[in-house]
């Protein structure tokens, strides 16, 4: 089924404040295999400059993660999610997420497309503190692979 392309350029209300702590930042950290002090030891983070422990560039999925899923269960959207596989995700950062911060996340659906009977869905998810300062933006592309048996467009000569 093909998606709703009015999606194109919606842009969900803010997500609620997602207090960061630093005993989440330590887990994130020893899922990912990544034994950095400053993600540990809020002395080591002082020694960089920063108030507390920092997180992995890679946290930003923790919230950004959360505020997708506003499109991926809207049921107006038409997305099947037992379909979908993740495509692809890349994240800009401002600056480091810290413990301590307070984060609001707000999602766009950027594109929407066809591909060998496939739909494409990319999103931003621009994420900030509650007081407006921009921290990271996760861009992710999603794929809802067509159902078996589908034949891809034929391209026409």
């Amino acid at each position: 089924m093909a998606l709703d392309q009015s999606y194109i350029g919606r842009t969900y209300a803010p997500s609620e404040p997602y207090e960061v702590g630093r005993e989440k930042i330590r887990e994130f950290a020893d899922a990912i295999g990544d034994d950095n002090p400053a993600y540990r030891d809020p002395d080591a983070a002082k020694a960089l400059g920063y108030d507390d422990v920092i997180a992995p560039p890679t946290f930003a999925i923790v919230l950004s993660a959360r505020v997708a899923t506003q499109v991926i269960h809207d049921p107006e959207f038409g997305l099947d999610y037992s379909r979908v596989v993740h495509g692809e995700q890349r994240f800009v950062h401002r600056r480091p997420v810290r413990a301590g911060d307070r984060l609001i996340g707000v999602l766009t659906v950027d594109n929407i497309r066809a591909a060998a009977g496939n739909d494409i869905v990319s999103t931003r998810v621009e994420l900030s503190t509650e007081a407006g300062e921009p921290v990271a933006t996760a861009y992710s592309t999603l794929v809802a692979r067509a159902p078996a048996g589908t034949p891809a467009p034929q391209s026409t000569p």
